[in-house]
């Protein structure tokens, strides 16, 4: 029965119809006089011994045995002949054929594995996978486990209509017959690709991976824009020179092996990026209230290029103070000094929030939380500013905060009224960036002192009762997610020790957050203050690496710009010789990402592919030294490849927790 056309009254809305079609073409498949196909009938073993006889051209592996229920004269005595010695078909222990028996679906995979000897080209993993692949592996004959495993690695297996159904010892139909041996026709490269959703795709080969890890540590840097004290250079400057000014910032950054930007962008009541709230910072334009022209937000701008080279950022807001000098430009609308002055007070030459005003207190919430939704920051950050550092003779003017706060029936001493305002406020800010991204980390850089006496011997100001700042309480809450104690004096000063206090720090921390020391390397004045001075501060601060002193954070920027007493030199050669990521905090989402796949090697060029559609923020890049794995690089995610030397490397996958995958291994030769 020879097929005249390739196309069928009855396949016309099968699901094989494709497959039918391209093998009716090839006269490989024939329909019925009748012009029909009969997609659905099943398939005996003396007609799929025809149709393998047919289709593929196999040397013999083993002589014929004569089966006592195939006569010579039979129709399919010669197929059966050559299906036997080509290794595609057996016949049972009785030394019968089975002619008229009806071939398992799973049985034809078989047979087409072990007749194209497949298992000798491929390597068999998916063994282990077939339960995640197939609902009824259990149904699998155990003569048959490693054939369905490789058939289904090169893509042999079609299942209609659900393809996480084997149905191994169902009847074969004359469709499934057709789109498998189709599929071994592809396999073979003798056939062109067909779409179809009722193809098993195979899961991608397991690659070679290997758990990597490095010294992980937070290596951040204050970026101040009051005053102009590091970045614009100068109010008002053209758009493109602002822009080129903070590039060049991040490129240093990068080159020294920073891994963090803590970035100002509300010093006074404004706003250094596009907001309905507060006011245009006039430290970018020169003008409160005027936004850059032409216009772009530096916030998304410093966020875009930091993460392209593997920088967090860090958002820092002063939450109360509102104009640094009233000599200055008058503040426009929507400043809070012009539409609420009746919490806005002049202390010195400053104007300042009242911290136990409601207004005041939503105002810092929603400015912060503004930022959080709107924009692919990596933490918030608070300085040391709260209540305002004292003046001499003078007390805050909040007298009517208070006494409407004790009218109420508030029972506090303005001392704790005045603590519990900014206790209030970080809790509050603590819940809500939670809530609205849970990612995002908050983090507090208090004076590096809590109390004078804690630690015994300690002298200075005490920032719990002047700066109504309990650190220590945050800390022991949990409230925050990082803290940055300013540890702003020089190792041998006994009555401000830095590692006393930064000891004292690790020990009052009940919650195990990160503490990442605060240095003033803006003091280096080649006098009392050497870059020698910061070695030993950050080698102090690594010592306490098991209780969770983790990082440093130094002030400022325009030090390291500046190179000041070779403080960035002293980076580069040793301090940060090689590259790290941040910490990854035990209280988060520490789910690692996956590996990259499709790691390939072309002429010492590594490239790779994201396991998946989560967002990644960076690669790193392993060489294997002996028993060791050595961090070479950290690549941004946009950058999929690396020329390497010869060498074995793994390619881990980073996510913007610092959630590390384990590493897919490569040798290049």
């Amino acid at each position: 029965m020879v097929s005249t056309t390739a196309r069928f009254s009855d396949v016309q809305n099968h699901w094989a119809r494709p497959f039918i079609e391209a093998l009716a073409e090839r006269r490989i498949l024939n329909g019925y006089p009748n012009g029909t196909f009969r997609p659905d009938n099943s398939v005996t073993r003396a007609e799929f011994a025809a149709i393998v006889a047919a289709v593929f051209n196999v040397a013999a592996k083993r002589p014929y045995i004569s089966f006592s229920d195939v006569p010579a004269n039979h129709w399919a005595a010669g197929a059966v002949k050559k299906a036997y010695e080509t290794g595609f078909l057996t016949g049972y222990p009785d030394k019968t054929f089975g002619l008229n028996n009806r071939i398992a679906r799973g049985d034809v995979l078989v047979a087409l594995v072990n007749g194209l000897e497949i298992a000798t080209k491929i390597k068999l993993d998916l063994l282990d996978k077939l339960p995640q692949i197939y609902q009824d592996t259990a149904t699998i004959p155990s003569y048959g486990s490693n054939q369905i495993a490789i058939a289904t690695s090169v893509g042999l297996v079609s299942s209609f209509p659900n393809i996480k159904l084997l149905n191994y010892t169902i009847a074969a139909t004359r469709a499934d017959v057709a789109v498998i041996v189709y599929q071994a026709l592809v396999y073979l490269g003798n056939a062109q690709k067909i779409n179809s959703t009722y193809l098993v795709v195979p899961p991608p080969p397991s690659a070679s991976t290997v758990k990597v890890s490095h010294q992980r540590e937070f290596r951040g840097a204050w970026l101040t824009t009051v005053w102009n004290s590091d970045w614009p250079s100068k109010a008002g400057l053209p758009v493109a020179q602002q822009q080129a000014e903070l590039v060049e910032i991040l490129k240093q950054l990068q080159e020294l092996n920073f891994n963090a930007l803590i970035l100002q962008v509300r010093p006074e009541g404004d706003a250094l990026y596009a907001s309905f709230i507060e006011p245009w910072s006039a430290w970018i334009t020169g003008t409160q209230g005027k936004a850059p022209e032409p216009f772009y937000d530096p916030l998304e701008f410093a966020i875009a290029e930091a993460h392209k080279r593997n920088i967090e950022v860090h958002a820092w807001f002063n939450p109360y103070r509102a104009k640094t000098s009233i000599k200055g430009a008058a503040n426009v609308s929507p400043h809070i000094a012009l539409s609420n002055p009746d919490v806005v007070y002049q202390w010195g030459n400053q104007l300042w929030m009242d911290p136990g005003s409601k207004l005041v207190q939503d105002r810092a919430y929603n400015v912060i939380i503004d930022v959080v939704r709107r924009y692919n920051i990596d933490a918030i950050h608070l300085d040391d500013y709260f209540y305002p550092y004292p003046i001499q003779g003078q007390s805050f003017p909040d007298d009517k905060t208070y006494a409407a706060y004790k009218s109420a029936g508030g029972k506090l001493s303005v001392e704790d009224w005045r603590r519990e305002n900014v206790n209030q406020m970080v809790l509050r800010l603590s819940q809500g960036i939670k809530a609205t991204k849970s990612h995002v980390r908050f983090g507090i850089s208090p004076f590096g002192i809590y109390r004078p006496g804690q630690p015994p011997g300690i002298t200075g100001l005490d920032a719990y009762n002047v700066l109504y700042a309990d650190a220590k309480k945050w800390l022991e809450q949990g409230w925050i997610d990082y803290i940055a104690p300013q540890l702003y004096w020089r190792t041998d000063q006994p009555k401000q020790s830095y590692p006393a206090l930064l000891k004292w720090w690790t020990e009052i921390n009940l919650q195990k957050r990160h503490i990442y020391t605060g240095n003033n390397i803006s003091k280096l004045d080649g006098k009392a203050w050497k870059d020698e001075e910061i070695e030993k501060q950050v080698k102090i601060s690594r010592s306490l690496v098991k209780d969770l002193s983790l990082g440093n954070i130094f002030f400022s920027m325009s030090s390291i710009t500046e190179n000041r007493q070779s403080i960035a030199d002293k980076f580069k050669g040793s301090l940060y010789a090689t590259p790290a990521i941040v910490p990854t905090m035990s209280w988060q989402n520490q789910s690692a990402p996956p590996p990259p796949k499709e790691l390939q090697v072309n002429n010492r060029r590594l490239n790779w592919q994201p396991g998946d559609n989560q967002p990644v923020r960076s690669w790193t890049l392993y060489r294997q030294n002996g028993e060791t794995w050595t961090l070479q690089r950290i690549l941004s995610a946009g950058t999929t490849f690396a020329t390497v030397q010869a060498g074995t490397y793994a390619v881990c996958a980073v996510d913007r927790l610092a959630n590390e995958s384990e590493g897919v291994v490569i040798t290049v030769s």
